[in-house]
């Protein structure tokens, strides 16, 4: 031992002696001396009781070599998993329910098993199956070989195959039914279901052979597929059934149905006839006329007088006052004349240029039996005997501010009144009250109008500021009155020739219409009722 060795004695020996000089010393010798007393601590401890387990691998840092064993805690849990897996290999030898036979354990799942704690580096032996089954007390069951499985596979397939298929009944006979339950009826239910059953025997038993036809073609042959006459009857049948329902007499139904059919069929064979001038009258009466009729009888519900002033028979020139903002008042005007004239006469409508250059808006008024504005076409259409209805005021009238509603602006220079003298028509005045107030206009937008190349861009309560539901009409109160005829024959067809009397009966025309209007507006009781 050297003199350095000797001299250093004294002084731990002193420190050790003095708890407070020994932590001085701890706090000075820094931290890789105070690991080093730890694990000498730990070494003295361990030391003391006996150990289970082998010291692991030693650890070196920045102090002495220390040799670390393995924690007590680390121990403890090795021996708690080895436990556990134990506990694990028994219970998979043990049934659920006391009195089972208890799950068989194949070999190679057995020495897996058994194998797993010694790779996991200790543990308990795992019991194997003989043991389970004496803890069990219950036979060990075993699986039977594949080659019996399969076997046993393919009788059951063969006997399958070998199972009578029922027979199905020939189409001569009648499909039997199972009797339906008893159902129990309140006396409300009862009283419909009386009135609707016929309807519902009759579709039950011809939903019931159109099946049963069905299902004999697809199992034996084509010839007993139902034809058309059987799904149209079906279909008639649905439809009735659902038209009492809904309380719809149902031979309006089949009409409407039976109209459907045969316009599909003229559309799709070509048997239909256009005029010259464009006019497709199966067009307009199956198509054009319907989709006005909703907004006609529902939206604003429009009365009718006079209609009894429009001839029956021959050519005759409707004049009437123009409003609206959109010219939803001739639609109006032709749907009126078609459906209350006991004749049921299409009204030819004389249009502005604009309305046959829009795309769509053009090709749907030519075949709905309008044309051009011009004298020409006006009086070949009222020496052909139709009946032609113009609108003198134009975009002035349909574009005309709110502020200034039923107010007539300017005929013109009286061209309509020249075509029915030179025709020798009568003219009927016509009225219309309620058109107005569709599209109240408060504004107009001439800028934006000069660009799209339109007379006015209006502007509404509801438009533009609600986008597309400001196309929206509003549902207003419609009045609509045809006024006495305004014959023409005695006046004979040199009479156009005078702007004198062209002018007189353009006006006489004009004041009709207004005073007409007056007397409408006193009789209806409100705007929208």
């Amino acid at each position: 031992m050297t003199a350095h060795d000797d001299e250093a004695t004294p002084r731990r020996r002193r420190a050790g002696s003095d708890p407070t000089d020994a932590r001085a010393a701890r706090s000075a010798a820094g931290p890789s001396a105070r690991r080093a007393e730890t694990n000498r601590a730990a070494q003295r401890a361990d030391a003391t009781k006996p150990s289970t387990t082998k010291p692991s691998t030693t650890a070196t840092g920045p102090g002495p070599d220390v040799v670390r064993p393995v924690p007590a805690a680390r121990t403890a849990f090795a021996a708690g998993a080895a436990r556990a897996s134990g506990e694990r290999r028994r219970r998979s030898g043990t049934p659920l329910l006391p009195g089972a036979e208890p799950v068989e354990v194949t070999v190679a799942r057995r020495d897996a098993t058994a194998a797993r704690p010694e790779a996991s580096g200790g543990g308990a032996a795992a019991p194997t199956s003989s043991a389970a089954d004496s803890t069990t007390g219950g036979p060990t069951r075993k699986r039977p070989p594949r080659q019996a499985i399969r076997e046993r596979r393919e009788q059951r397939a063969r006997e399958r195959a070998l199972r009578p298929v029922p027979s199905l009944p020939t189409p001569d006979e009648d499909l039997a039914l199972p009797a339906e339950p008893a159902q129990r009826h309140t006396e409300e239910s009862a009283k419909p279901a009386t009135e609707t059953a016929g309807v519902v025997g009759g579709l039950q038993a011809t939903a019931e052979r159109i099946v049963g036809a069905v299902l004999e073609a697809a199992e034996f042959s084509s010839e007993a597929r139902p034809g058309p006459a059987e799904l149209v009857e079906l279909a008639v049948n649905l439809l009735r059934s659902a038209a009492a329902a809904a309380g719809v007499p149902a031979e309006e139904v089949e009409r409407h149905v039976a109209e459907t059919l045969a316009y599909v069929r003229r559309r799709l064979t070509g048997d239909y006839e256009v005029d010259e001038f464009g006019f497709d009258e199966d067009y307009t009466t199956h198509i054009h006329l319907p989709l006005l009729r909703p907004l006609y009888k529902s939206w604003f519900r429009v009365e009718v007088k006079g209609i009894e002033n429009i001839p029956a028979t021959g050519g005759a020139l409707v004049v009437a006052n123009h409003s609206g903002t959109v010219a939803m008042d001739s639609l109006m005007t032709q749907v009126a004349v078609y459906d209350e004239h006991p004749n049921r006469r299409h009204l030819r409508m004389l249009g502005a240029d604009l309305v046959f250059q829009t795309p769509f808006v053009g090709p749907m008024a030519r075949r709905s039996g309008s044309t051009l504005a011009a004298n020409t076409d006006a009086e070949r259409l009222l020496s052909s005997g139709h009946l032609v209805g113009v609108w003198p005021e134009g975009f002035k009238g349909v574009g005309k501010p709110f502020s200034e509603r039923y107010k007539l602006q300017r005929f013109g220079r009286g061209g309509f009144v020249a075509a029915g003298l030179r025709a020798g028509v009568p003219i009927v005045p016509c009225s219309i009250i309620g058109a107005e107030e569709i599209y109240p206009m408060i504004g107009n937008m001439p800028t934006v109008a000069r660009l799209l190349g339109l007379p006015y861009v209006p502007i509404t309560p509801t438009f533009p500021w609600l986008g597309p539901l400001g196309a929206i009409p509003l549902p207003s109160k419609w009045l609509i009155e045809f006024g006495p005829p305004i014959e023409t024959t005695t006046l004979g067809p040199d009479a156009a020739d005078d702007p004198m009397l062209v002018f007189d009966l353009t006006d006489q025309v004009r004041e009709t219409i207004q005073q007409t209007l007056y007397s409408l507006l006193m009789q209806r009781r409100s705007v929208f009722i």
